[in-house]
This record gives C-alpha cells, sequence and structure tokens, in this order.
C-alpha cells in the first residue's frame, strides 16, 4: 500500500511517500480502507517532536513510529477473529492519536477503540475531519464545566479546535464571543454571538467579562486573559504554555480562589467516538473543511497547517470515491 512515511523528526520535508505492506488485522481488530484522512496541529507536533517531551513517549533519537495520522474515514476492508461489532462493507471514522497510521491506504484498528459508524446522511470526507478538533472542544467544555446560558470566549475560532468549540457551544445554548484574525463571516456562521477580529494573543478588553476563556491556538497565557475573566471564571488552553505553566496552575486550582486555570486532557474512547457520531447524525456538528489535498501533496498539507492560515481543517483525500 501507499502511505506518507518518515524516519526523522523534522520540518513537513521528512516526509515521503513510498509502499509500504498492507497490516494485517489481528483478533478483535478491523483494516480499514482509508478513504480521507487529515494533517493537522497533532500531526505537525509529531512529525516535528515537539515539545521535547514528544521525542521521550514516541522514541529517541528516532520516531517509533513512521505512518502518521490521528484521523480518518473510510470502510472496512476485513474484520478480525473475534470482531462482533463491525462488518465488511461498514462506513467508519475514528481516531488513533498514539498508534496512528491513518496517512495510508489502510489501517488497522481495534474494535473498541476509538470507531464508529458514519451516520447515514454523512459522508465519509466529513467524518474524516469531525474528530481531532471536536474531540478536544468536548475536553475543554468538560473540564471548565462550562453549561448553557454562560459566556464563553473562544481563541483562535478559525482553527479546527476553535471552530468546533463555537459550532459545539452554541449549539449547546452557551453565548459565545469568538476571537479570529480573519473569516469572521464564516466564524459568525457557526453560531458566535459576536466576533472580535484580532489576534488570540491580543485581545482587546472592551468589558465583557467571561465564565470560560478558551484559547484554542495556545498563543495567550493566563496572565494575560485573566482580567477578561468573571470573579470564578476558568482559562483552558490546548497547549502546554511557557515553562509547561499552565500544568502547573492547573494543579493549583482546588486551592485557589477566583480566576483559575484547568487543563484539557482530551479522551478518546468508545464514549467520544459515538458522541461525535450522536452530534454529526442529528446535525449539532458538521467540521469546518478548508482545503483537500491528495496523499502525494501530503507535503503541501503540512506547510498550509503550519503557515497559521487554515481555517477548521485540511483534508487529505487518499481515495477518489466520494463515500
Amino acid at each position: 500500500m501507499r502511505a506518507a512515511v518518515r524516519s526523522r523528526y523534522g520540518p513537513p520535508d521528512v516526509v515521503r511517500i513510498e509502499e509500504v505492506p498492507t497490516p494485517e488485522p489481528g483478533p478483535g481488530e478491523l483494516l480499514v480502507r482509508v478513504h480521507a484522512t487529515t494533517v493537522n496541529r497533532t500531526d505537525c507536533a509529531y512529525r516535528g517532536g515537539t515539545p521535547a517531551v514528544t521525542r521521550l513517549l514516541f522514541g529517541w533519537p528516532h520516531p517509533r513510529v513512521q505512518v502518521l495520522g490521528t484521523e480518518f474515514a473510510g470502510t472496512v476492508e476485513r474484520a478480525g477473529n473475534e470482531v462482533t461489532a463491525f462488518s465488511a462493507g461498514d462506513r467508519v471514522f475514528g481516531y488513533v492519536e498514539g498508534s496512528f497510521g491513518a496517512h495510508a491506504e489502510f489501517l488497522t484498528v481495534p474494535q473498541h477503540g476509538s470507531v464508529a459508524h458514519v451516520p447515514d446522511d454523512v459522508d465519509l470526507t466529513t467524518a474524516a475531519a469531525a474528530t481531532e478538533g471536536a474531540h478536544y472542544a468536548l475536553a475543554f467544555a468538560r473540564v471548565a464545566r462550562i453549561r448553557a446560558g454562560q459566556d464563553v470566549l473562544v481563541l483562535g475560532a478559525t482553527g479546527g479546535i476553535g471552530s468546533a468549540a463555537v459550532r459545539l457551544l452554541t449549539a449547546g445554548g452557551v453565548r459565545v464571543t469568538a476571537v479570529a484574525r480573519e473569516h469572521a463571516d464564516v466564524v459568525a456562521g457557526l453560531g458566535a454571538d459576536r466576533v472580535i477580529t484580532a489576534p488570540a494573543e491580543g485581545v482587546p478588553d472592551d468589558g465583557q467579562r467571561y465564565d470560560a476563556v478558551l484559547d484554542a491556538v495556545g498563543r495567550s497565557t493566563f496572565g494575560r486573559v485573566r482580567r477578561l475573566l468573571a470573579p470564578s471564571g476558568v482559562y483552558v488552553s490546548s497547549e502546554l504554555g511557557p515553562g509547561a505553566q499552565n500544568i502547573g496552575l492547573a494543579a493549583l486550582w482546588p486551592v485557589m480562589r477566583g480566576r483559575h486555570v484547568r487543563f484539557p486532557f482530551p479522551l478518546h474512547d468508545q464514549a467520544m467516538i459515538r458522541r461525535i457520531a450522536g452530534l454529526l447524525a442529528d446535525g449539532r456538528f458538521r467540521p469546518v473543511i478548508d482545503r483537500r489535498y491528495s496523499l502525494d501533496r501530503i507535503i503541501e498539507a503540512y506547510e498550509y497547517v503550519e503557515s497559521g492560515r487554515k481555517l477548521g481543517n485540511v483534508v487529505i483525500q487518499v481515495t477518489d470515491d466520494e463515500g
């Protein structure tokens, strides 16, 4: 099979397209023919080996996993022994951070992992882009204990995580103010009550105070946004922050009074993927898709994602069929 392979950490051009053996499904595993995958910030971090702890966990000095890719959608080619929940021909989607392998024509995934059936009225390309941003956005909402009627500020609202957060929060009755450097019309179309055109690290103080500030791009800090929080407001970031300060500050929140930090350790399991499938099925969530590239052009996709200009998600079309 064809796959996007890398044997060292580095910039986008460490990736190359090669012929590699097609994996075999073991007991309880599915062999999935990949229709579409994505290139996202998570893939970029693992490819570059940043932060440094990534290299300690996934291989030093060279990465143990050569084929990256966290999101996928496709059809079950073959089911291994002991598989009961899926059959050959089923349309499936999922998230495989840790094991990876989605940047290829085939991958294997445990039937009890983060994999679910694609809802009937959802195409495979849409399903492929539905997990990374949404599962971080759901983690934000969970750790910040956001509920209907609250006021929430979303920084970096045009990215995969930020756009998912705007759409999911507004669908849940939350009043959302979204900050975006550009594409204000698209963000407003996601349901945001207000859109502020500004960089995520430089939000103007217009007197509004928020129950939560969600930094979907990790370019701000608690110190910068503290003034924007309500007296018991919470700051949540997708990144560790300078000197990993967000982890340290989050560890203090049980003893802190007033404004505080929490860290969104995202969960990806059967419960998560089934929740996203449900949100897709009832129309409450659709990921924003910016550009599509073929597998042969995956280096261009990495370069575009790292340019900071993407809107929502960047899809890699592995096969030409529409699914």
